[in-house]
């Protein structure tokens, strides 16, 4: 599948007020209007053009929404100050008290906590299903559900969901897919695949320097409006909207987007390749091996590979510990949550971005304790990279003796 996205965002210009190649950023919390009519029909019907104020909107923040949405190929975009903003804002939007949603069993830690904790305020339902069998998601879906969600490719056991078959169940209910693709832009381009509603969290790859903290959510024009509604739209109405400044400087890093996915992904698909012919135990959409390897070759845009993410499953928690720290003091990257940063980033999710997740669910989905997610970095020589790894990994007695012995 050739996908244009990188191709719309270069043709994205945006001339600064006094003609510079930056557009200029909207540092302004409120803005003016020339007739009281305008300002109460902005408040009435969102009047195209206008600015209401900054928890509303904003240009540098309609600037960025435009270059989202052409990324993933959707009409419109809102920005908002937190990938989890952006995730609460959707499900409240389209959830009331007595509804239900099917979810992924396999997500980020924090959207697992808000659908099965905070939502209880509200009484809304989430079953938690494997995405990746449509059977399974078929058999959770109830009158009262109003929503199926997932992860392209999931956080953290790299799950592939496969997003046609699941927008086509989604249609068959008259049902929203919401995908988040925080692991994968560019690489999944979901809306083409027939999802309706697309999130990021910003903080990742797509900003690329783990500098902020934004999300996004890409959808129909209609339903971004609603969520900007100042009567009923929860993206307004809760207070996650993007400041300005962070908006400015998101839209200059998702320049280089299309060449630094190429090389986190180009990166990962080299270490997992040599740690399994070590015979280590690693999880990459990218290796044959992988359940979801099939479908992820299938809805991919190849150009930009399979992503910069793996796991490694090092045995136990101790060894997971013990070798993330040694790779620390080789400055090898750092051990430390997030991902999408030029240096590697590692993390045991069971006790970190997942320990919202009770440890027999974690154990039911299998993760284990000695798991480690590795956000690849941008290294200009891999191979160097993989070697001080390994010799990491050979000091605490991690690999496989067959390896040790060669």
């Amino acid at each position: 599948m050739k996908n244009k996205a990188a191709d719309s965002l270069q043709d994205l210009q945006y001339f600064g007020e006094f003609g510079g190649v930056n557009p200029s950023i909207s540092d302004s919390s409120t803005y003016t209007f020339l007739s009281a009519k305008t300002m109460f029909d902005t408040f009435e019907v969102n009047t195209e053009g206008c600015y209401l104020y900054s928890r509303h909107s904003s240009p540098s923040n309609l600037y960025l929404g435009e270059a989202l949405a052409a990324l993933e190929g959707t009409e419109s975009a809102n920005v908002y100050a937190s990938g989890m903003g952006a995730i609460t804002s959707v499900i409240l939007q389209l959830c009331d008290a007595g509804d239900h949603i099917v979810s992924s069993r396999t997500i980020y830690g924090g959207t697992y906590a808000f659908m099965k904790n905070f939502l209880k305020k509200f009484n809304i339902k989430t079953s938690f299903v494997d995405t990746t069998s449509i059977k399974a998601v078929e058999k959770a879906i109830t009158e009262h559900t109003k929503m199926i969600y997932c992860e392209a490719v999931s956080n953290p056991l790299l799950e592939v969901a496969d997003i046609e078959a699941l927008a086509k169940l989604a249609k068959k209910h008259n049902l929203p897919l919401v995908v988040d693709n925080t692991f994968s832009p560019l690489t999944i381009a979901p809306a083409k695949l027939g999802a309706d509603i697309i999130i990021h969290s910003l903080t990742k790859f797509i900003n690329g320097t783990s500098d902020c903290v934004a999300g996004v959510v890409c959808g129909t024009a209609d339903f971004c409006l609603s969520l900007k509604d100042v009567n009923s739209g929860a993206g307004m109405l809760l207070g996650s909207t993007l400041d300005s400044l962070r908006a400015a400087s998101i839209l200059k890093n998702m320049r280089t987007l299309h060449i630094r996915m190429k090389q986190h992904s180009a990166n990962a698909f080299y270490l997992a390749k040599k740690f399994q012919e070590d015979g280590l135990t690693v999880s990459y959409p990218g290796l044959s091996n992988h359940p979801g390897h099939e479908v992820m070759t299938k809805q991919m845009n190849h150009e930009y590979g399979y992503g910069g993410l793996l796991t490694l499953n090092v045995g136990s928690l101790e060894n997971a510990n013990s070798l993330m720290e040694l790779m620390q003091a080789k400055k090898l990257g750092y051990l430390a949550v997030s991902l999408g940063f030029y240096k590697t980033l590692f993390s045991a999710p069971g006790t970190s971005t997942s320990s919202e997740i009770p440890l027999e669910e974690q154990k039911e989905m299998g993760l284990s304790e000695g798991l480690i997610r590795f956000s690849i970095g941008l290294d200009n020589t891999i191979e160097r990279t993989y070697q001080i790894m390994k010799e990491c990994m050979m000091q605490l007695h991690i690999l496989p003796e067959k390896t040790l012995q060669n």
